[in-house]
């Protein structure tokens, strides 16, 4: 019945009923430039048909539904018996199944397979960014276990599946697995050196018994775990089956669930180690190095991640002020508020022309590539994601009180938005992780300043930022403390390198303008307004 005091008027539709992947220019152009001609129909293909899933109705309800509902931790059956399980609500595992098929596990195994689940990735973030920490951890693991050829023989098909089995049981009797990982503890934190968990070696070679406690266990519910413990010959790193081979569950106590912030959906504990049976993985005493590729590739998904909240939330604020009328007009057509959303969309496509550029790189697998991705990777995780907290708020409060209300979904991106600073180390361990590259890989550098070197001479604000770049590396005096500046610089002169050289014109002059030339004040929004601001908002805009 319609109520009589007044009409509802001026409201903005939702934004569903779209294809989150081909409304988004900057990134079906990004999938363009790094996959091959003779693979590309089928790549757009492949991710047009997640991105409608990911723009439908239905989806968007599993993620307000998984978020909604937060695992629980079960530890004991109704007679008392020791399970230690996590119950998920139904839409977090219709999520996770459907991020598995569509090959977000499965990088490893595909041709051009680290720019096509890059991609994908950053779509289905924007669902619900909860399921993405065990396609994560799953996807990373691998290459930790080719350290082991063996046991790489024997879960890597299970890992890169497409098949999504949700049932513990021995691997051998699974079409498809997932990896979660257990490497800090209480004292130490990023610090995995002070890890204490023991490991104690078994009569048959190669397996161990573990004691200790883990404080961060993530996806607890997965079929195996990458863990740190030390071993006689020092720290290393182990396999941790959650269900041995004759059918028994390994001993892996769960001592409770973080509620944390935000990541609602999913599940981060605490787990004990009794006696539990682990698999060597590498060699005694060098666990930190069997698992460094492991750790890129999750600080990759970190930027790519927050890249896709970013996207969403920019989605979001341009769909609401292009329909919602204030003042005489919509609010998108008014001179500041199009400043904004230019500011926001302009971050926006940036991070997203960095990640999929790094994700193209480990495609290509070369030395010069490899070198790039030692430098860039944590320096794209600094950044990246230090720049998705503020614009997710700036792009809730387009919505003005809207953006404050869950059903608006935006305050789920805000509380979503700091987490891929902290996980995989947060920025103080990034930076530090830079400066570790500048000084023992000298091809590093060498990389880098080849690949911002191509772009010499198409913008004179980029060539400015590159030679003062290259002061800074000079001055190595104090560097630690100047380390946040230095990534920060880097970051950004890689990213103006990329939209200078693929971007649209209007995209990279404001960029160098603002990101480069200093012509931007401290908030979003600060853009110098002479130059074509309505062009980035209109790129930004999602169809629907």
């Amino acid at each position: 019945m319609a109520a009589r005091t007044h009409s509802v008027t001026n409201q903005v539709p939702p934004l569903t009923g779209y294809d989150v992947f081909t409304a988004d220019r900057a990134l079906t152009e990004a999938v363009e430039r790094h996959v091959g001609p003779g693979l590309l129909d089928e790549v757009r293909s492949e991710l047009s048909a997640l991105g409608r899933a990911a723009g439908s109705a239905q989806l968007q309800e599993w993620g307000a539904q998984a978020n909604e509902n937060p695992p629980r931790l079960r530890t004991h059956d109704r007679y008392g018996h020791r399970v230690d399980e996590v119950d998920f609500h139904p839409a977090w595992h219709r999520l996770l199944g459907k991020g598995v098929s569509a090959g977000l596990t499965a990088a490893w195994t595909r041709p051009a397979g680290h720019v096509r689940r890059a991609a994908g990735f950053l779509v289905w973030t924007q669902v619900e960014a909860g399921n993405g920490c065990p396609l994560s951890m799953t996807h990373a693991a691998v290459p930790a276990l080719r350290a082991d050829p063996e046991l790489a023989a024997e879960w890597e098909p299970r890992l890169t599946s497409t098949v999504y089995d949700r049932e513990l049981r021995p691997a051998r009797l699974k079409a498809g697995a997932l990896f979660g990982m257990g490497m800090t503890e209480k004292q130490g934190g990023s610090d995995v050196r002070a890890n204490t968990t023991s490991a104690r070696p078994l009569a048959e070679d190669g397996t161990y018994e573990l004691t200790g406690h883990k404080w961060f266990c993530s996806a607890p519910m997965s079929d195996g775990f990458l863990v740190l413990a030390q071993a006689p010959g020092g720290l290393t790193c182990f396999l941790v089956p959650r269900v041995l081979a004759d059918g028994t569950r390994n001993v892996f106590l769960l001592q409770r669930l973080k509620d944390k912030l935000g990541n609602r959906s999913n599940a981060s504990a605490e787990v004990e180690f009794d006696g539990t049976w682990a698999r060597r993985v590498g060699e005694e005493g060098r666990g930190v190095r069997t698992i460094i590729e492991m750790v890129a590739a999750t600080r990759l998904d970190c930027a790519v991640g927050s890249a896709g909240l970013m996207r969403q939330a920019v989605a979001q604020a341009v769909h609401h002020c292009t329909h919602r009328e204030a003042f005489g007009g919509p609010l998108a057509g008014k001179p500041l508020m199009r400043n904004v959303l230019a500011d926001l969309a302009l971050e926006s496509e940036a991070a997203t022309a960095l990640v999929l550029r790094l994700a193209a790189a480990w495609d290509d697998g070369g030395e010069q590539e490899r070198a790039l991705l030692r430098i860039a990777v944590p320096a794209a995780k600094y950044w990246v994601t230090k720049r998705c907290a503020p614009l997710v708020v700036e792009a809730a409060e387009c919505l003005g009180g809207n953006g404050y209300v869950e059903e608006s979904g935006l305050p789920r991106l805000v509380r979503e938005s700091p987490l891929n600073s902290v996980w995989e180390g947060a920025g103080n361990v990034q930076a530090l992780d830079v400066l570790r590259a500048l000084r023992r890989e000298p091809r590093a550098l060498d990389a880098f300043l080849r690949e911002v070197g191509s772009a010499r001479g198409a913008d004179h604000r980029l060539d400015a930022a590159i030679k003062s770049l290259l002061t800074e590396f000079a001055d190595l005096e104090g560097i630690e403390a100047r380390a946040r500046r230095l990534v920060e610089r880097l970051a950004l002169v890689l990213q103006g390198s990329l939209l200078v050289r693929y971007a649209p014109p209007e995209v990279a002059d404001v960029f160098c303008a603002s990101r480069l030339g200093g012509d931007h004040g401290a908030a979003f929004g600060t853009l110098p307004h002479t130059l074509d601001l309505a062009s980035l908002v209109e790129r930004a805009r999602p169809v629907s």
